[in-house]
């Protein structure tokens, strides 16, 4: 009887715990469609994850001051108008250039310097400069600058935020170069830096060609060893042996065809920067009748020539310097480079040599300054410790 009663009890606790659940997940559906019917017609957001933002970087805009162009030139109507960067004026005729400022300065071809025949002028006015050529003959060509000066009651300085310019070509039927006194001028072929063959022709719609003397031959422009400017002339921007020798320019004009002045270019391996130098004593300290010497090295370039000077305490008593000097190239950093070395010996130390020693290594580029101290001690007797 007991059985039976237990086994009653335990099914009415399972039905009620099974209805009280069903009843929570009735509740749950109900509500969720009523949620869907409230949504109806409403636009939901989508959530959004929530990220760290990064600090806002603050711009800074820097103003660069704007240059101001002062010059202008006397047009053919009249009037003063802004020139560009290249004029075209017949010789013969005049160039008025004026530049705004009560203080002004010029550039303009050295030749004109030279003029002595009045055809050449710059007045200063209150509020401007004014540079008027006459009677302009193909020699004028050039560039012509001007540029204000911020001057106080001791001195101008140059105030580069106010400046113009212009080419001006002056163009003659009869001359296709700008005129020179030299029949044959010589120029470095450097290494270190672009070569100018100053080919300068009077008409910018001239055809111009480089030619070498000997052997007889064009030596061709690509645009990248060898450019040509019609302001300018020719630039190699590459020194290279097989350049060096004689060279001229020929230039080309509705029939008339001339040759320039004749350019001796000769080949130099210029260095890019002095000699980096060091200086050592095989002892900065050493008795009375002892041998020593100083070597001073300089690391440099390939076929650069390095000379070497010394400074010494016994030359001002007159002992002689005695030196041994050799070259040899070594590998630094997977480079060839060239190692020069002079080596000063000083045979039996006296009281004299005791002091300062200078090295001095210099090329085309520059020389550098390496000291060091060597000291001379008295002779230590036998009795002495």
């Amino acid at each position: 009887m007991r059985l039976g009663l237990a086994f009653v009890l335990v099914c009415l606790t399972v039905f009620v715990l099974e209805f009280v659940e069903c009843q929570k997940e009735s509740r749950t559906v109900k509500n969720v469609a009523k949620g869907k019917k409230q949504n109806i017609g409403k636009k939901v957001k989508p959530a959004i994850k929530k990220t760290k933002s990064k600090p806002k970087v603050k711009k800074v805009s820097v103003k660069v001051p704007s240059r101001i162009l002062i010059m202008t030139h006397l047009s053919e109507k009249g009037r003063f108008r802004k020139p560009s960067d290249t004029l075209v004026v017949p010789a013969g005729e005049r160039l008025v250039l004026r530049c705004k400022g009560n203080h002004i300065s010029w550039a303009y071809p050295s030749y004109l310097d030279e003029d002595d025949e009045g055809r050449f002028s710059i007045t200063h006015r209150e509020r401007f400069s004014q540079l008027t050529v006459v009677n302009s003959t193909a020699a004028d060509t050039g560039e012509y600058r001007c540029w204000a000066l911020d001057c106080d009651t001791e001195t101008c300085r140059k105030d580069d935020s106010k400046t113009g310019s212009t080419y001006v070509f002056f163009t003659d039927p009869r001359e296709l170069f700008v005129p020179t006194n030299d029949y044959y001028e010589a120029i470095q072929l450097r290494t270190d830096r672009p070569t100018r063959l100053p080919c300068q022709v009077t008409n910018p719609l001239a055809k111009v060609s480089l030619h070498r003397e000997f052997p007889p031959e064009v030596i061709p422009v690509n645009g990248k060893l060898i450019t040509f400017d019609v302001k300018k002339g020719f630039i190699i921007h590459k020194a290279l042996p097989l350049f060096a020798g004689t060279v001229y320019c020929v230039a080309s004009y509705q029939g008339l065809m001339q040759s320039s002045t004749k350019y001796l270019l000769i080949f130099t391996n210029y260095p890019s920067a002095p000699p980096l130098a060091k200086i050592k004593a095989s002892s900065n300290s050493v008795s009375v009748g002892e041998n020593f010497n100083l070597t001073c090295t300089a690391l440099g370039e390939i076929d650069i020539e390095v000379d070497f000077t010394w400074e010494f305490p016994g030359e001002q008593l007159g002992r002689p310097a005695y030196t041994r000097e050799s070259q040899e190239s070594v590998y630094v950093d997977g480079q060839l480079r060239q190692l020069s070395q002079s080596v000063l010996l000083v045979d039996e130390g006296r009281p004299v040599d005791n002091g300062l020693y200078k090295c001095v290594a210099q090329n085309l580029q520059g020389k550098t300054t390496v000291s060091t101290h060597v000291k001379v001690l008295p002779r230590t007797s036998p009795g002495q410790t």
